[in-house]
């Protein structure tokens, strides 16, 4: 996707990867290569020692002050190292806000602050960064409704390396020459993408899933990118990026008595304007099962993705969904990969996940398979998710289950940018005070019950969409009685269903 194409630094990437993390933007790409290693043999022995004590938490709640400006902001101070991380997200900012026919705009925006400003030119940014051993940039994730930016550097010369980031951030120029630069860059990268599996998964599944819905977009196009000029960028700079539909946070070597004046005087140039974050109204989930092939000619696997839109963040069963989810297919352990990897050996790989922002999203459950058994492991996705729904699951996985989500909450909590980032979340939907803090409880109090409930409720198989890519005069015969089939080519297009080719 555009918004992957731009490295930045360790650091940045790190702390906007946490913020997108907890806000549950969709991950778009599906599975993972299936190189030629043997089925695992390991023998899990469950000796390991554990603790049935439920995790106590009390996180440390960050300053908390509204701007003049309109702008929220959080300070999550710590103390203990000489370093500050700076995380923003600015809502309607999103590429879901995109004009139809300008898919890019937001990613292409967020990619081009750092090539000039009104008083220094990308080559000079780039030197006074590394001079002050300081490091930021900006994403914008097709099917979110936020622009991010994240800064990090030392907290002994904080301020001069945080004004730097508001230059990039409040005044970019958007020079001609340095956007048909990327834009190069980026029409190579469309090509490219068309020869990966997963992006071809991808692509179908959401349009298969949201429909007419913004989010079913999850990539540029080489008229979209064409159609950018700096003009373009500059009115959506200007009428988007603006403080009141924001929140920023810092975590690390601050003092919010000392900072909340500075950003008062550092940021009022910053005004608010009338723009309110108005979300499309939800996808409605498929009623009816349909299979989706890409033709991708002479492949020796298939990748598959199959869903349908589940629940928004907000949901009273997110935290069913979170514990179901993760027993069905959430890691090495989840009954996916004991069954499709362990088992079956079909494939190296194959997870479930579900996406759960400020709109409905989908669960969603894929990978990559070998061709020839394309048929017997869609067969055992449908298997899973029956069993799921019809059977309890014991007390014995249900209780692995809840223990290994808190221990991996637990870990997440190690870094103050982990924190910050529950608040953020914390904070962009309304949760109480205490939200973290009991989850880990929350998280235990989810029954077999509860998820043989959100499991009916959500995953029905026979409304389920299904995807494949791969060598359709393989496939297609082993896929017709899973439902009505439509075929496409690498390129998007609806193709002819041709004679099956054995």
């Amino acid at each position: 996707m555009m918004n992957r194409y731009r490295k930045f630094s360790l650091s940045v990437a790190a702390s906007i990867s946490i913020l997108m993390a907890s806000l549950s933007v969709p991950q778009r790409l599906i599975g993972q290569e299936s190189p030629s290693t043997p089925v695992s043999k390991v023998e899990r022995k469950n000796k390991a020692p554990l603790s049935r004590d439920i995790l106590r938490v009390n996180l440390p709640r960050p300053v908390e002050a509204k701007l003049k400006n309109g702008l929220t902001v959080l300070i999550a101070e710590d103390h203990r190292f000489p370093a500050v991380s700076v995380q923003l997200q600015i809502g309607a900012a999103g590429a879901l806000f995109e004009p139809a026919n300008l898919a890019g705009l937001a990613s292409v925006t967020a990619q081009m602050l750092r090539e000039g400003t009104k008083s220094r030119t990308s080559k000079q940014i780039a030197e006074e960064a590394d001079k002050l051993g300081a490091s930021f940039g900006a994403g914008a994730e097709f099917g979110s409704s936020v622009t991010t930016f994240g800064a990090s550097g030392l907290s002994d010369n904080f301020d001069s390396w945080f004004s730097l980031a508001l230059e990039v951030l409040l005044h970019p120029t958007f020079p001609a020459g340095e956007l048909d630069n990327l834009k190069q860059r980026l029409r190579v990268q469309l090509r490219q993408q068309r020869a990966a599996p997963n992006f071809l998964v991808s692509e179908r599944f959401y349009r298969a899933v949201y429909g007419a819905h913004p989010a079913a977009i999850v990539s540029a196009t080489a008229a979209s990118v064409d159609s950018l000029t700096p003009e373009i960028l500059a009115n959506w700079h200007r009428e988007r990026y603006v403080p009141q539909n924001a929140i920023l946070g810092f975590a690390g070597n601050v003092r919010a008595t000392e900072l909340i004046p500075k950003l008062e005087k550092w940021l009022a140039g910053w005004t608010p304007s009338g723009l309110q974050e108005a979300l499309p109204a939800n996808a409605a989930p498929s009623t009816e099962r349909k299979i989706y092939l890409v033709d991708r000619p002479n492949s020796v696997q298939t990748t598959i993705a199959l869903g349908n839109i589940a629940i928004d963040r907000r949901s009273p069963d997110y935290i069913p969904m979170v514990v179901m989810n993760h027993l069905f297919g959430g890691g090495p352990a989840a009954r996916l990969f004991l069954n499709l990897r362990e088992e079956k050996g079909y494939t190296y790989g194959v997870y479930s996940d579900f996406t759960a922002v400020r709109y409905a999203g989908p669960w969603r459950a894929g990978g990559n398979m070998r061709t020839e058994v394309t048929a017997a492991a869609v067969n055992e996705f449908f298997n899973e998710i029956r069993r799921i729904r019809e059977e309890k699951v014991s007390d014995a996985e249900l209780a692995d289950t809840k223990r290994a989500i808190t221990a991996r909450f637990a870990l997440s909590l190690e870094q103050p940018t982990g924190v910050l980032a529950f608040a953020m979340v914390r904070k962009t939907y309304g949760f109480p005070a205490d939200y973290w803090d009991t989850y880990p409880a929350k998280i235990t109090a989810v029954t077999a019950d509860d998820v043989q409930r959100v499991a009916r409720k959500y995953l029905n198989p026979d409304k389920m969409q299904l995807v494949a890519v791969g060598d359709v005069n393989k496939i297609k015969s082993a896929l017709e009685r899973y439902g009505p089939i439509e075929v496409y080519d690498s390129s998007g297009n609806l193709a002819p269903i041709s004679k099956t080719v054995e």
